[in-house]
């Protein structure tokens, strides 16, 4: 599907959606529980759609309401296929679930995940006594546990979501498990896995984020959460209510939440000279100068597609830190940004050596730009389109993946999307 995005005065009230990466969290923990769990504010992601399927094929009883979803957990595998989709988190957090099972299953993947490296997660686990194979190093991903627990060591540098599977897994375990981990990345994404695992009843202790204690033989607990919104996504709205909220565009439902590395973008929207007000529900943006600015983003990647759109709006050039951690997203995000930026005029200039992806601003071209069948990269060609020149969005449902809803959303509040 291609969509036009033209440029819109946005104004009124949005809601932010449901965090995919905090409900799938959610999913397993109550997969892992035994009794019946309720996950309330339930996120319609496509990421969290396979997830709760593959929670059901590895034994959960899942009924699905309008704003809720019940889970009877229980972990007594049904089925020795589960499709996770195109979700790099649930691929690598419910490996190791997986692998807590005697059964043989198979993890299959769809789309760019299926040609994403899962070595690390397969030497760890192969390491520990778990039968596990790839092809070529990538999915599908073959296993078969126990997993007993014991002595790990990972590499935490390219992602924290391998350490989310281990770390929720190993509870479960039969004997205590410490895991040594190196150059951890994404900091706050563990802690949301901790805080969900201690929602649970799971004891866990680490010292400075690299020596990790899980005992094991420890049993979760039911529990009735609500699910966040969704500061990832939402950093595309503010930024779109910063550059064409007319007089205003204020974003509900993103709470002060530290576990989501993306509440980050608030900073990076005050250094740019724009200033932000807590409403009694949202967040409202006074646009201000909107100054180019300097921000690191390793510890929330995800940042990059939403500040590089903005960036290109700002007076002067503006860089952004932590360029080596786009490699294996949807896309290799950086190449993809500095390319398909290039077609609407904008100068994005990567410099793997510092390390950084600085962007020249200048007005906005039409143009056509592939989606690259990445979520994010089809919101940031939106955000260029809605603030500066019509923009043709190639493979724009790919939005499906994080956000179903984002174009219907903003067209509510005054975006101007067309069928191409």
């Amino acid at each position: 599907m291609n969509l036009i995005a033209a440029p819109s005065a946005l104004s009124g009230r949005i809601v932010a959606p449901a965090s995919k990466s905090h409900m799938q969290r959610l999913l397993a923990a109550a997969l892992l529980a035994e009794g019946e769990s309720w996950i309330r504010n339930p996120s319609d992601a496509a990421d969290c759609l396979s997830a709760t399927e593959v929670i059901a094929g590895l034994g959960a009883d899942v009924e699905i309401g309008s704003d809720a979803l019940r889970i009877q957990g229980g972990l007594a595998p049904r089925t020795p296929a589960l499709n996770i989709g195109e979700s790099g988190l649930g691929l690598r957090m419910f490996g190791p679930i997986a692998a807590l099972s005697t059964s043989p299953l198979t993890l299959e993947a769809e789309g760019s995940l299926r040609s994403r490296p899962m070595t690390p997660m397969a030497s760890v686990l192969g390491a520990a006594g778990v039968d596990i194979a790839l092809d070529n190093g990538c999915p599908p991903v073959r296993i078969k546990g126990p997993l007993r627990g014991g002595r790990f060591n990972m590499d935490g540098s390219l992602s924290s979501q391998f350490l989310t599977g281990m770390l929720m897994a190993l509870p479960r375990a039969e004997q205590d498990s410490i895991i040594q981990v190196s150059g951890l990345q994404s900091r706050p994404y563990v802690d949301m896995t901790l805080e969900v695992m201690a929602a649970a009843g799971i004891m866990s202790h680490h010292e400075e984020y690299q020596t990790f204690t899980i005992p094991g033989n420890q049993l979760y607990t039911p529990f009735d959460a609500t699910v966040s919104g969704d500061w990832s996504a939402g950093a595309f709205l503010l930024i779109l209510a910063a550059l064409c909220g007319d007089p205003f565009l204020e974003v509900d439902g993103l709470g002060n939440t530290p576990t989501q590395a993306d509440q980050a973008v608030t900073g990076a929207l005050l250094l740019s000279g724009a200033k932000l007000m807590r409403t009694e529900s949202g967040i409202r943006i006074d646009r201000g100068r909107r100054r180019g600015f300097r921000f690191d983003a390793t510890q929330c990647p995800d940042l990059f597609p939403p500040l590089a759109a903005y960036a290109a709006f700002c007076k002067g050039p503006s860089e952004i830190k932590g360029l080596h951690r786009l490699r294996h997203k949807e896309s290799d995000r950086g190449q993809a940004i500095q390319e398909e930026f290039a077609k609407a005029g904008i100068e994005v200039i990567l410099d793997t050596e510092k390390d950084t992806l600085a962007v020249k601003p200048g007005p906005i071209q039409s143009a056509r730009m592939d989606g690259r069948n990445d979520h994010r990269m089809v919101m940031a060609a939106a955000v260029l389109g809605l603030a500066g020149s019509p923009i043709e969005i190639v493979g724009a449902e790919a939005v499906a993946k994080s956000y179903p809803a984002f174009f219907d959303a903003l067209s509510e509040v005054g975006a101007n999307f067309g069928r191409a």
